[in-house]
């Protein structure tokens, strides 16, 4: 009997700058790269955190005693923020479907169950039929990303089965977390997104540790943006000028093997779409020699609870009436 080998599955990183603080012209951008991506074939495309409507920048240059241009760069960040689900998210996914793509795009969600002003650093999945999958919301915020971004909750912390595989993934210092890590291997990943604005060492190396930690095919989602991309208008710009440089992030996207190997990348201070090809066999083959979530586990000496609740910020019940069955205001 012949074997048949699977056919090579293949998959983009949409290394890009974003148009900073301008959702409409961001979301046509992606759109855009969607469609190139689905094009070329490729059954996957990844976008950087954040990407819609761009990194808070200002959050490392701006000095805290600039409240005013912090106050007016957050509500114009805000105003350009994302709800899930919304007229946003509805453009990505009808333009996945007609590509007939898989998406995955980091957003500045806006919360609107926490008042309106309260946003998260949110990776959003959208499959080939246009249908929104989940969001995963970033568990730890670095430093001065507290000043703008919510930590997130377990609820969100989840992987996604596609057709061809399983896949989710991480943000920022999130990929430091070995439980977080964990979590995902446990639940079957197979293609881990790694997205962060860091780029050159040590994350080439977190990278490949990553994928050899968990035999998975690793994807490093690389920001992308330049000095020059910010309007010309903006106060940010000059302090970023002189703290960053040109390059504010430099990109270093890449994709890996779960051997740890780097298939495709590092690409730095280009923009550009990333292709590569993964083999569908070695998406669970790879596991035989050392499965840390699994048969290696030792869970007779190890165990991992997640908890996976939703916590509210408010709830509100209303009193019944006791002699009619009223709702009481």
């Amino acid at each position: 009997m012949s074997h048949v080998h699977p056919v090579p599955l293949t998959i983009a990183v949409a290394q890009a700058a974003p148009v900073f603080l301008d959702r409409t012209a961001t979301l046509e951008k992606a759109c855009e790269l969607i469609v190139d991506a689905g094009r070329a074939g490729a059954r996957l495309i990844v976008f950087p955190e954040a990407f819609i409507p761009g990194y808070p920048v200002w959050v490392w240059t701006v000095p805290p005693s600039e409240t005013g241009l912090l106050n007016d760069l957050y509500a114009q960040w805000l105003a350009n923020a994302v709800t899930i689900p919304s007229d946003v998210t509805d453009r990505l996914c009808r333009i996945a479907q007609h590509a007939r793509i898989n998406v995955v795009i980091g957003l500045n969600e806006c919360d609107t169950e926490a008042g309106g002003a309260t946003c998260y650093n949110t990776l959003l999945y959208i499959d080939a039929q246009g249908q929104l999958l989940g969001k995963h919301r970033s568990l730890v915020l670095t430093g001065a990303e507290r000043l703008v971004w919510a930590q997130g909750d377990g609820s969100t912390l989840q992987v996604h089965k596609l057709p061809f595989g399983v896949i989710s993934g991480l943000i920022g210092g999130e990929n430091y977390l070995p439980l977080a890590r964990y979590a995902l291997y446990a639940w079957g990943t197979q293609i881990y997104l790694a997205a962060s604005s860091e780029h050159g060492e040590p994350w080439r190396s977190t990278l490949r540790h990553i994928a050899k930690e968990g035999h998975v095919y690793v994807i490093g989602l690389g920001m992308l943006l330049r000095t020059e991309d910010l309007p010309e208008n903006a106060s940010v710009k000059r302090f970023a000028a002189a703290s960053m440089g040109p390059w504010i992030h430099a990109g270093d996207s890449a994709i890996l093997t779960p051997d740890g190997e780097f298939l495709s990348g590092p690409v730095r201070e280009q923009e550009t779409i990333l292709y590569a090809q993964i083999d569908p066999q070695e998406l669970c083959g790879s596991k035989w020699m050392l499965d840390v979530a699994g048969h290696d586990a030792r869970s007779d000496i190890f165990q991992l609870t997640v908890h996976r609740e939703h916590h509210l910020i408010m709830l509100t019940k209303e009193a019944e009436s006791a002699e009619n069955g009223e709702m009481v205001p």
